[in-house]
């Protein structure tokens, strides 16, 4: 009997850990294989692949961003051979399973829930009497009728199979994201969350995945993130897992976590910001709204003060690189509510905020209390809403435009500097900056077109001077230096018309070889001779003392010539400033 277990990633660099799961726990008996494909793939080159491993049974891994695709590859395998065996399983089918049964008439069962278990037992009834019967947490057809199974109590995660023991993984782990789970479920009741569903929190073997993480460091995994929905849940095995990580990380090895910061205790972050290495840790955070009432409705406990008051130790501790979420259209969070929580989160400065959109997911208390609030979605995943009783489908798409800049302006940040300027001094909040310079973004066509480096900073000062902006040409300093600081190696054509002409820049140039001493000790180190210093420098002027701004962060008027040395040997620019 030949097994496939498969599924559809978003990105190539993801893996999927649920199907590594099932093969481990399904051996010696059942040798499984694994196929990985992405969303992005044709659905013929999947099929094609599919099918050339003549397999009796395949079993896709099935979530919401890979749900639809996942269905065009099942119908055209039953069309080319009817025989094969298609069993479902995964967040996305566990939920409305009927409905799922009578909906994808070429799925023949679905596995409902935690599946290594059952699969394995189902495995065991294909092979031999195909009595289905008693295979608990299954759905599946018995003459035209829909049989669904009850499920059985939850495994001892102790007892749980590596699922990293695979001599075929071993290529790709340097090149691909390591999932890792150290526990299944979530002490919270967030409505709009499938883990809210599973009561209780077990804890796999701490020994063994001590064990995995070594295993998977000495192959060459590089990232190495885990699933569990609050890492830090229990203070004592948060310390000794951080502990164990500073101890024997490799260099080069990162690890993410998903923290409720609210219950983080100061200790804990005092601990991290005294012995963690730089980059060796990332954590995410789902802040998702700081609208107590919104928060009440969904049975979310959070303590935004006490939020707040842990990201800014970290941020503080300059350890750890943090990724804040919120997400639009809770209950009875309005634009201009939602405009507060999104200040709120924003002065936090995270280096990366994600701004999502509330999906009404199979399952979760939201999805089932829907008209309480008047929300209308997408039939298909995944699901998102298209509005409800206090936010209009208008209002979603002017914050999809704050998102979209967002994610271009703040979280790839090509132009911190810039950035912080503008929603510091220039516009009345954060939001009204992203939104106007979205809405803008929107009406010149640009969402639908791609964008070079270049193309970013021509479009953001295209704005700014569209809206007349006060003090542009210190605006256009940072941009200037900003954009250097994105560069490895001298550009051929910057997004601005230098101010300087070519005499000008000669008669600087000729002064800095005279008297290397006004661009400082620094600069006199790297002893450039002037044939370096024609080739791989730029000169240029910004409309604010540069060495000021960056001792102070104060903007100080006074035009000052700046001199950009794009050494080949660092990963960024080298920046002076005349003395």
């Amino acid at each position: 009997m030949n097994i496939i277990c498969s599924t559809l990633n978003a990105k190539y660099i993801h893996t999927n850990i649920a199907i590594r799961y099932l093969k481990a726990y399904a051996a010696p008996e059942f040798n499984v294989q694994l196929a990985e494909y992405t969303i992005k793939d044709p659905v013929m080159n999947i099929v094609t692949d599919l099918i050339q491993k003549r397999p009796n049974i395949i079993g896709f891994s099935c979530y919401i961003w890979n749900i639809e695709e996942t269905m065009k590859v099942i119908g055209m395998i039953k069309k080319i051979d009817p025989s094969i065996r298609i069993v479902l399983g995964g967040p996305e089918v566990t939920y409305d399973v009927h409905d799922w049964m009578k909906q994808l008439e070429n799925v023949d069962f679905i596995v409902i829930g935690e599946g290594e278990q059952t699969f394995k037992q189902l495995l065991t009834q294909l092979s031999t009497e195909n009595d289905f019967n008693n295979v608990p947490g299954i759905a599946y057809r018995k003459d035209e009728e829909i049989i669904i199974n009850p499920q059985q109590n939850k495994l001892d995660l102790r007892d749980l199979p590596s699922p990293f023991r695979f001599e075929e993984d071993i290529s790709q782990l340097s090149k691909r994201v390591t999932y890792i789970e150290t526990s299944r479920g979530c002490p919270f009741s967030c409505q709009f969350c499938l883990s809210s569903i599973e009561v209780g929190v077990r804890y796999f073997d701490r020994e063994k995945i001590k064990e995995d993480i070594r295993y998977l460091m000495h192959n060459g995994a590089k990232t190495i993130k885990f699933v569990d929905r609050t890492f830090n849940i229990s203070r004592s095995y948060a310390l000794e897992m951080f502990q164990f990580l500073i101890d024997e990380h490799l260099p080069g090895t990162v690890f993410q976590f998903e923290i409720t910061a609210d219950i983080m205790r100061p200790e804990v972050i005092e601990f991290l910001n005294q012995n963690a290495p730089t980059g060796l840790f990332r954590f995410e955070i789902g802040v998702q709204s700081t609208n107590d009432y919104t928060n009440e409705l969904v049975m979310r406990k959070q303590n935004f003060e006490k939020l707040t008051r842990t990201v800014t130790m970290v941020k503080d501790g300059r350890k750890i690189a943090q990724h804040l979420d919120l997400i639009a259209g809770l209950p009875e969070e309005d634009y201009h509510t939602f405009k507060k929580t999104f200040n709120d989160v924003f002065e936090l400065r995270p280096e990366e905020l994600q701004l999502g959109f509330l999906k009404m997911l199979r399952g979760t208390g939201l999805r089932l209390t829907a008209d309480n609030h008047q929300y209308i979605y997408m039939d298909q995943s995944p699901y998102e809403i298209l509005g409800n009783n206090v936010l209009s489908f208008d209002d979603i798409i002017r914050i999809k435009q704050v998102e979209d800049v967002l994610e271009k302006y703040w979280n790839d940040h090509r132009m911190d500097h810039t950035i912080e300027y503008l929603v510091s001094h220039a516009f009345t909040s954060p939001f009204e900056f992203f939104q106007l310079f979205g809405s803008y973004w929107e009406d010149q066509g640009w969402s639908r077109i791609g964008h070079q480096l270049e193309d970013l900073f021509k479009r953001l000062y295209q704005f700014l001077k569209y809206i007349k902006l006060e003090d542009l040409e210190v605006v256009e300093g940072l941009m200037k230096y900003d954009y250097f600081l994105n560069h490895k190696y001298k550009p051929r054509k910057p997004w601005f018309e230098s101010k300087l002409d070519k005499q000008t820049r000669s008669h600087f140039y000729q002064h800095i070889l005279e008297q290397p001493s006004i661009l400082g000790n620094e600069y006199q180190a790297y002893n450039l001779h002037e044939r370096d210093l024609y080739k791989h420098t730029i000169v240029e002027e910004l409309a604010f003392n540069l060495h000021v701004y960056l001792e102070t962060g104060s903007i100080h008027k006074q035009v000052t010539k700046i001199l950009v040395y794009f050494d080949p040997t660092k990963e960024q620019a080298k920046i002076f400033s005349v003395k």
